[in-house]
């Protein structure tokens, strides 16, 4: 059995489900370790056995919030290894976030070989305090940045999903029928995804607007003010907080707002689309702004700044490029390959020399 730990966001769980749909393939038994917001994203998550941890960042907040979050720490830990006593995997990966935090550090107080996978431009915190016992560090992007020195790092990709291998590298569709935008705010669903996307494509000109079919996800909260606002403006729209048929939408889109999360890039690279990218501010260490970097040097995307991301910013860039599909059909091509996405079997080849 192998455990594999990540953290709760879509982010850290979709290489791990991709990690874990390899390694079954290969007769391998998967436990996973995941916490409440992790659960969310476990529906088509193959593993054996899957067991929910506390953990909390203690990286924010006061002396309460980082005393709190040092205590749920430290049980999520004491599970952890109670669970491993119990299942005895022979090798683990931590994916990062603080949910692989105690589960990490259980396997290596426990002496279980374990390794590292880094999905981001940038080592997370969490994944920096497990490195240095590590058997291997495995990264996704050419560059590593806040890696402690005298780490060796192996550049593997990104895992993607089945699914996104399923439509990797699908043609964009013709420009005949209209142009369909996707908008994903993020696994967390960010207000300002509601808001500000909505109100901008409301505004294009009419001519514009009649080409245009839109795929949404927006804060549960904010579904029928987006509804209302699109239905008035005379656009075709779905939105909703979740698609579980996100690797479709992607397939189907000529244009993709997002944010710049490891997955996100490596999906749209994967499939090949254009996209507007908007880096989360409040990214530990900035890491989106650096993964953004990967496809705009690429002239696959635009990254607007969330400082500058309002109405009007994108509503200047989306009139630029719905009136030129050959651009978008150009950013596409861009996009594909840009990113290793075929890395589930290269990391599983890494996993089963800990195994063995």
């Amino acid at each position: 059995m192998i455990a594999l730990a990540a953290g709760g966001t879509g982010g850290h769980m979709s290489p791990a489900e991709a990690l874990a749909q390899e390694l079954v393939r290969r007769g391998r038994d998967i436990l996973l370790v995941t916490d409440e917001r992790g659960d969310r994203y476990t529906k088509t998550f193959p593993a054996n056995e899957k067991f929910l941890i506390s953990a909390a960042t203690p990286s924010i907040g006061g002396p309460i919030a980082k005393a709190s979050a040092a205590i749920s720490i430290l049980r999520g830990y004491a599970a952890a290894r109670q669970q491993f006593k119990t299942l005895k995997p022979i090798a683990a990966v931590g994916f990062g976030g603080y949910p692989s935090l105690p589960a990490m550090k259980a396997a290596a107080m426990m002496g279980m070989k374990y390794g590292v996978h880094e999905q981001n431009s940038v080592l997370g915190r969490a994944n920096r305090l497990l490195v240095k016992k590590a058997s291997f560090v495995a990264h996704a992007f050419p560059v590593l940045a806040k890696a402690p020195n005298g780490i060796e790092t192996i550049e593997v990709g990104n895992p993607v999903r089945d699914a996104v291998l399923a439509r990797a590298g699908t043609p964009i569709a013709s420009f005949d029928n209209g142009i369909k935008i996707l908008i994903i705010g993020g696994s967390q669903g960010a207000s300002l995804f509601s808001a500000i996307p909505t109100n901008a494509i409301c505004a294009l000109p009419e001519p514009l607007r009649a080409k245009l079919s839109i795929v949404h996800q927006v804060r549960e909260d904010d579904g029928d003010k987006a509804r209302a606002a699109y239905h008035a403006a005379g656009i075709k729209a779905e939105v909703a907080p979740f698609f579980s048929d996100l690797p479709d939408r992607l397939a189907a889109a000529h244009l993709v707002i997002s944010r710049a999360g490891a997955s996100s890039i490596t999906e749209l690279s994967a499939v090949g689309r254009g996209s507007i990218l908007i880096p989360l501010a409040i990214a530990m260490d900035d890491h989106q702004t650096g993964n953004a970097s990967v496809l705009s040097e690429a002239s696959a995307a635009i990254v607007l700044p969330e400082k500058t991301f309002n109405e009007d910013a994108l509503g200047t860039v989306l009139t630029t490029l719905l009136a030129n599909p050959a651009r978008l059909d150009a950013m596409a091509s861009a996009a594909h390959n840009t990113v290793k996405f075929a890395a589930a079997s290269a990391l599983a080849d890494l996993v089963e020399e800990l195994a063995a």
